[in-house]
């Protein structure tokens, strides 16, 4: 097909670590169609699944804030969006994201609550504190995402990985633990999971709790590479059986080897903690927050 630019070649080479001719190929074969594209490399077996992580336009912080609640807590992130990176380093910016982060934790990480939130000290709204504030450092500031988890009983770890100040940087994340036991021994294990989080990148907790989109394109790519390979109709089925649960290994938190013994599952490491805690241990649920993740990036962007 006419009309597939270097630029879109560039993005898919870069999502995919396929070869450039290999590339265009797969973007002709689905008429420029990225996801499609993707898709036809791994059935091919040029590709691997697609991290999405590639360079974004987006700057900014991602900031955490934790606060104790009872014998529970409430653990929020946030997104606070620039156009530079060097707006990040600005002490007035990052003093506005940790104010952000802490009004956040009043409404449990509600992002249109907090949007609505009077601004500490300030007299208005958050995303009025925000639109004044473009004009005080002259560039373009927007609160993109908010995540929160509340434990009743229990804690709320936190971790920010490569951070850029205190309690804000590039990837943040919060893990809820529920029980009854040592506060500070269930903190460090919060922690590590957290940590864990950070580097596995989990698309969810659980396999029940995954995308049921995202479940079937796998199937579909790992049913299309199987017929690609030769083997028969009458055992494919067992083939994505078998490779399915490869991917729920890698992709679900809970039947992720944990990344502090590198052979543990994150669930069995929960279950097992009941002994140094000194009560049962039940996960409450998890965020991560990655700065510019899903923002499209410009052709042009180098």
């Amino acid at each position: 097909m006419a009309g597939i630019s270097a630029a879109q070649v560039k993005e898919l080479r870069d999502k995919t670590g396929a070869g450039m001719m290999d590339c265009k190929s797969a973007l002709n074969e689905t008429n420029g169609d990225m996801e499609a594209a993707v898709d036809w490399l791994r059935t091919k077996g040029l590709a691997k699944a697609a991290k999405k992580a590639g360079r974004t336009a987006a700057q900014g912080l991602v900031a955490v804030a934790v606060e104790p609640s009872g014998n529970g807590s409430t653990g929020v992130l946030v997104e606070v969006n620039s156009e530079t990176d060097f707006v990040a380093r600005n002490e007035i910016f990052q003093d506005m994201v940790a104010k952000v982060a802490a009004s956040a934790v009043g409404v449990g990480g509600d992002l249109e609550k907090l949007r609505g939130e009077t601004f500490p000290g300030a007299g208005k709204t958050v995303d009025e504190h925000i639109a004044e504030m473009v004009g005080k450092i002259g560039e373009n500031m927007a609160l993109r995402r908010a995540e929160g988890i509340t434990v009743g009983e229990g804690v709320v770890a936190s971790y920010i990985h490569t951070p850029v100040t205190d309690g804000a940087g590039k990837i943040g994340v919060i893990v809820g633990l529920k029980s009854s036991g040592d506060k500070a021994k269930l903190a460090d294990l919060g922690k590590k999971i957290a940590m864990h989080v950070a580097a596995a990148r989990p698309l969810s907790a659980t396999v029940a709790e995954l995308d049921q989109s995202v479940v079937e394109r796998e199937k579909e790519v790992l049913a299309e590479q199987a017929r690609e390979s030769g083997k028969p109709e009458n055992i494919i089925d067992k083939m994505v059986e078998g490779r399915m649960r490869k991917f729920y290994e890698e992709s679900v938190l809970l039947e992720q080897i944990f990344v502090i013994d590198g052979e543990t599952k994150v669930g069995k490491v929960i279950e097992n903690a009941a002994g140094d805690v000194g009560a049962p241990v039940e996960f409450a649920g998890f965020a991560r927050l990655e700065l510019g993740e899903g923002v499209e990036q410009s052709d042009d962007e180098e």
